[in-house]
């Protein structure tokens, strides 16, 4: 997917955060989510956006991490939220396409980075904020939500900080039955290892439509929301070590 389009995404689910934790409140719980209020997500997710303007709008090639600030009272927070998601989205839309800044994924194009990231981390906490709210989620397109996956089990579950691992050599294969994404996780005692393709055996197979593996493999569905094929411990085992 292009920047142009990311940076788009991230601003419309800012916008559809924003008005689904209005409608539950800041002090509903959030069920996917378990430890937090809807205020704890709103100054999470602020956290982070203001995060990614500064590294971004200074060209910081440095690694930093989010300033914890205290986040407003909570009759500010809602409008906190929409003004610091706001100026996020603004600065990557003015932001240099051939800007250098640090990054905490390989990549050669520091910007696409940063609205990916943005992108699907606003989309995920959308569906917290949804999930409070109550109610049908607001859908993905299966493009976005194959970017989304193909992040995590490429990008995320690609560094030493993953995980999911096991004793013996074993693969899961992760297949979009409305989109012609697949993966293959090569699961040892290492870091895991994935390939975009669908070749060979697989100990066992995770499947389904785009925005469900997404929604699933984040841990915002149950795991049981895929159809499983072949070893379900291996389904178990990301349940269980894929957190974030």
């Amino acid at each position: 997917m292009d920047t142009a389009e990311l940076i788009e995404i991230a601003n419309r689910e800012g916008q559809l955060l924003a008005d689904a934790a209005a409608e539950a409140g800041v002090d509903a719980p959030v069920p996917t989510c378990p430890d937090w209020r809807v205020r704890d997500l709103l100054s999470h997710i602020g956290q982070v956006h203001g995060w990614a303007a500064r590294i971004v709008g200074e060209g910081l090639t440095d690694p930093v991490r989010p300033t914890l600030q205290p986040a407003p009272a909570d009759a500010e927070l809602l409008s906190w939220y929409r003004e610091v998601h706001g100026r996020m989205v603004g600065t990557l839309t003015d932001a240099d396409p051939e800007l250098k800044c640090f990054t905490f994924l390989p990549t050669e194009y520091p910007l696409g980075f940063w609205a990916r990231r943005q992108a699907h981390e606003t989309a995920i906490h959308r569906v917290d904020a949804e999930s409070a709210r109550g109610g049908a989620l607001s859908p993905f397109t299966p493009e976005f939500a194959a970017d989304g996956v193909d992040e995590l089990v490429v990008g995320f579950h690609g560094l030493d900080r993953s995980r999911v691992r096991t004793d013996a050599p074993r693969t899961l294969r992760v297949r979009a039955t409305d989109h012609d994404a697949v993966w293959t996780i090569h699961l040892s005692q290492d870091v895991p290892r994935t390939v975009r393709d669908g070749e060979g055996a697989a100990d066992c197979e995770l499947s389904g439509p785009a925005g469900d593996l997404y929604l699933a493999l984040w841990n915002r569905l149950p795991i049981t929301a895929l159809h499983t094929e072949g070893d379900e411990k291996l389904a178990e085992l990301w349940r269980e070590h894929s957190g974030i």
